[in-house]
């Protein structure tokens, strides 16, 4: 005999609305405490839900925040995320300018990107929602709602934070690395122009939510997994990626002549009242990405160019973070060393700190 709290679920699907609001208001909490609930019958409670994101606005909303909260499960994901049909209905209501729930939809879509199947977002067409977009392209549609959208600009009850969450997962993807790479026509008639999709992230690197800061970064260093991408991630005509990763790591210090000599123009002469970024995982992520554009010669050479030692060696000492330290140390260690041949630049200069050779170009894929 099933239990009460079984029967609740049955009525998920019930012709009363008011029977199905009822049931949607009191299983709410029951998707965190209990999610298997949720998967009673060959995952007939989440079949129910996914047409409940189209029903009368409170059930909706209570129907969008279970899935959100049992979406961490892979049976439920996969059930979720493999649906077209209602993948398309997630797209309609979140590139909508009127659509209440738009936030909890974005993490829904945040959360189905641990399906792999989620790429198809890549490359999937679609009724192209005007003024939002001119492209057919899920994700480029996606892109537009987080760019256009931010603090309520696009739709009021809607900021698309948590969409950078699925842009980090995409980028951990060759394909989606290639299209935040791969420059796209964007406008219509003669105001048509190319633009590079990362390059429309990167200015939130330094934004008031740190939703958006975490998120961004993470799909940058997953950009950078593509070694043959860091000329052009690193070209002022292409990306122009450095500004937005140093000035986080950066106070309101003065630095000596030597040391802002090449120094990147948005680097020098900041505010006496600029920050540096207070989130030291989102900081953790930064460095990595920085130890990554190291991989090449070119993009070491690049890095000691501009000054990024002076500017790490700084964080260093304004830090008491055991992992952002640790990060630093081992950037110094690959920046500072020199190139094979090569006198060693560090030979009169103090290093942060040694770390053991085979350590120092460990990477983890981490978002």
């Amino acid at each position: 005999m099933p239990t009460e709290l079984e029967e609740l679920v049955e009525f998920l699907h019930h012709g009363n609305t008011q029977i199905r609001q009822i049931a949607a208001e009191n299983l709410v909490g029951y998707s965190t405490a209990q999610p298997s609930l949720f998967k009673r019958n060959q995952l007939e409670p989440v079949k129910d839900l996914k047409l409940l994101i189209r029903d009368y606005g409170p059930i909706a909303k209570n129907a969008i925040t279970m899935l959100v909260n049992i979406s961490e499960d892979a049976e439920v994901v996969k059930s979720l995320a493999e649906d077209d049909t209602f993948l398309e209905s997630l797209l309609r209501r979140v590139t909508s300018a009127k659509e209440p729930n738009a936030n909890l939809m974005c993490m829904l879509l945040a959360n189905l990107a641990k399906s792999d199947s989620v790429t198809k977002l890549l490359k999937l067409e679609r009724e192209v929602p005007k003024p939002l977009s001119t492209s057919p392209i899920a994700i480029d549609q996606l892109l537009d709602c987080f760019v256009k959208g931010a603090n309520g600009s696009y739709n009021a009850n809607a900021d698309y934070d948590y969409l950078c969450y699925l842009f980090a997962d995409l980028a951990k993807h060759e394909e989606g690395r290639k299209h935040f790479l791969t420059a796209r026509s964007e406008g219509e008639g003669d105001s048509v122009e190319k633009v590079i999709p990362l390059t429309k992230l990167v200015v939130f690197t330094e934004h008031a939510s740190a939703i958006r800061r975490r998120g961004v970064a993470s799909t940058i260093k997953n950009v950078c997994f593509d070694i043959k991408a860091h000329d052009e991630l690193l070209s002022e005509d292409g990306v122009n990626l450095l500004p937005y990763i140093l000035l986080p790591l950066m106070g309101s210090e003065e630095y000596k002549d030597e040391d802002t000599d090449g120094m990147l123009d948005e680097c020098q002469l900041l505010p006496p009242d600029k920050e540096r970024e207070k989130q030291p995982d989102i900081i953790c992520i930064h460095l990595e990405t920085l130890l990554l554009l190291t991989t090449s010669q070119d993009g070491r050479k690049k890095l000691r160019d501009v000054k990024v030692y002076p500017i790490i060696r700084e964080l260093h000492l304004h830090t008491e973070n055991d992992d952002v330290r640790d990060g630093c140390d081992r950037l110094v260690q690959v920046l500072m060393r020199g190139e094979e041949g090569d006198p060693d630049p560090a030979a009169d200069i103090p290093r942060v700190q040694e770390v053991e050779e085979d350590e120092d170009e460990q990477i983890v894929e981490v978002l």
